[in-house]
């Protein structure tokens, strides 16, 4: 048995928290200053985990490597997992040729710029990053954006400021997800507590896009799309994540506010119209052309996935698949560690139990969505098998950077470094859930992904909030939606849309100042409001 110690080496507080944080500086430096790849600085910070649990905490070699294996086991399954299946279906859609309908169908709705931007850019952004994540709806919004004639830089962030608060119930909710295995948290209450954060926000975010972008004289002339497109999105994002799950929250909401769009565009259009410079009438010309079964076929992968996962969290289905999951008591591991006073109130054993829930998981379902569309589209085994090889290269680099960063933060859990800037950021006092949300935001600003700032910093914001008397749950999520604000600042994102829409490097750090401006005060909000629901809107 071994017991956590919080403090190295002797040193009080202060100078153990600053030790404890030097593979998180790592990452900083090698992804913000050196602008080394994920992978490798992933690499590099576990490594330097590694020896700082062993030199520092005193962690065995045998139990560093074990909870290190762990973590990398977690992000492989259930991670991995879903973000092969959720990139399988998009590129099946895009293969069949069926992406390209669902695009024009979007296309034709309006020829209003800002109307496009709230279709486009937020909601038809928020439906892929509902079903693939990972860069995915930056890409694509912003190359269809500077299709219809955008200029480049305007399209980048255009969609950089929109794919926010959908990040965080991205390609089937995975974000979540994390930071329910990873802190012990039921899921259903991460993902009302995430829902209700998120909400608000994401009510408004379709004006402050319009605002930001084409100007705030632009909000009086299609107030009722703002009202529609935020209330829609908000309302449903609110009631899945509440009573449905995070699996399909993103999914739902942005269908939904699709749809209701579609349905304001019918009996009402702004007086004046606002086009952008090149507008390619030819897409709109081609998508009227398509007849409703056409559409709705090209839909059907999306239609399977919501079908799919709807029926996954069905109870007695739930049940049944789940009878068959292997729950792995991790050797090496498992209740050989005892966590210790001030972190916890009293000594206790730490677990590690692995669900190998292959049957149950989200990504399962995901699966036999896209085996279903690949037969409903006529897709040939061939073609099939070489996209399944395809997908599999496609991912695995993020895989290993995944399995680091997960590694990573379990080694940082179990060698006791989580506790230790647990207690420091506890010295913040009443203070701390404001700046709970930019720990989660500069998680994401230094790897790129929410999924990953959770597995970092989520089981922080839970030691930290028990040592001061608050929700964990709530303090988790906050993790998750600050998290989102730093999406549209992190390198990785800026090179996936500056790599979409052909920007040059000079723009390229234009569009990081005025993302970053945004990003900040997007934060603070976020900041206030975990603070209103922490003291005053306590449930």
């Amino acid at each position: 048995m071994w017991s956590q110690s919080y403090f190295l080496w002797g040193q009080g507080l202060a100078i153990s928290a600053l030790i404890a944080a030097v593979p998180i500086f790592l990452l900083f430096y090698l992804l913000g200053i050196r602008r080394k790849p994920a992978w490798q600085a992933a690499l590099w910070g576990l490594g330097a985990t590694v020896l700082l649990a062993t030199a520092g905490y005193g962690f065995s070699l045998r139990h560093t490597l074990s909870s290190a294996l762990y973590g990398a086991a977690f992000g492989v399954f259930p991670i991995t997992w879903i973000i092969f299946w959720a990139i399988m279906l998009y590129r099946i859609s895009v293969q069949t040729g069926k992406f390209e309908i669902i695009k024009e169908s979007i296309a034709a709705i309006t020829s209003d710029m800002r109307l496009q931007i709230l279709l486009i850019a937020f909601a038809f952004g928020a439906f892929l990053e509902g079903g693939a994540g990972f860069g995915t709806p930056v890409a694509i919004a912003a190359a269809m954006m500077t299709g219809f004639g955008f200029s480049p830089f305007y399209a980048s962030g255009i969609c950089l400021l929109a794919n926010t608060v959908p990040v965080a119930f991205g390609s089937i909710g995975i974000p979540v997800i994390t930071l329910s295995a990873i802190t012990g948290l039921p899921l259903d209450q991460l993902s009302a507590n995430v829902g209700k954060l998120c909400a608000p926000v994401s009510f408004v975010i379709p004006t402050y896009l319009i605002a930001a972008t084409a100007g705030r004289s632009a909000l009086f002339e299609i107030w009722p799309a703002l009202l529609v497109c935020g209330g829609t999105f908000a309302g449903v994002q609110f009631f899945a994540s509440n009573y449905i799950g995070p699996q399909l929250t993103d999914i739902l909401s942005s269908l939904s506010c699709i749809g209701a769009l579609i349905a304001l565009l019918r009996f009402w259009k702004p007086k004046v119209i606002r086009r952008a410079d090149a507008l390619l009438a030819v897409q709109t010309k081609t998508a009227a052309s398509r007849t409703p079964g056409e559409i709705a076929l090209a839909w059907s992968p999306y239609a399977l996935l919501v079908v799919f996962v709807l029926a996954w969290g069905y109870k007695p289905v739930q049940q049944l698949l789940n009878s068959v999951t292997v729950s792995i008591h991790w050797p090496g591991l498992h209740n050989e560690i005892q966590r210790m006073p001030p972190v916890v109130t009293k000594a206790s054993l730490y677990g590690a139990v692995y669900n190998l829930n292959w049957l149950s998981a989200s990504g399962t379902s995901c699966m036999f969505a896209v085996l279903l569309s690949a037969i409903i589209l006529r897709m040939r085994l061939s073609a099939f098998g070489a996209l399944l090889l395809s997908v599999a290269k496609q991912i695995a680099i993020p895989t290993v950077t995944v399995a680091a960063v997960l590694a990573m933060a379990f080694v940082m859990n179990y060698c006791g470094a989580t506790g230790t800037l647990g207690l420091a950021f506890a010295a913040t006092g009443v203070l701390f859930p404001f700046f709970s949300a930019f720990i989660g935001w500069l998680g994401v600003f230094l790897t790129g992904s929410d999924t990953s700032a959770n597995a970092l910093f989520g089981n922080l914001q839970v030691v930290t909030a028990s040592r001061l008397g608050l929700a964990p749950v709530l303090l988790a999520a906050a993790n998750s939606v600050g998290g989102v604000m730093g999406k549209m600042i992190s390198l990785q994102t800026i090179t996936v849309a500056a790599a979409a829409t052909g920007l040059s490097v000079s723009e390229q750090a234009k569009l990081f100042r005025f993302t970053l401006r945004h990003s900040l005060i997007l934060t603070v909000v976020i900041g206030i409001e975990v603070l209103a629901y922490a003291y005053i809107f306590r449930s």
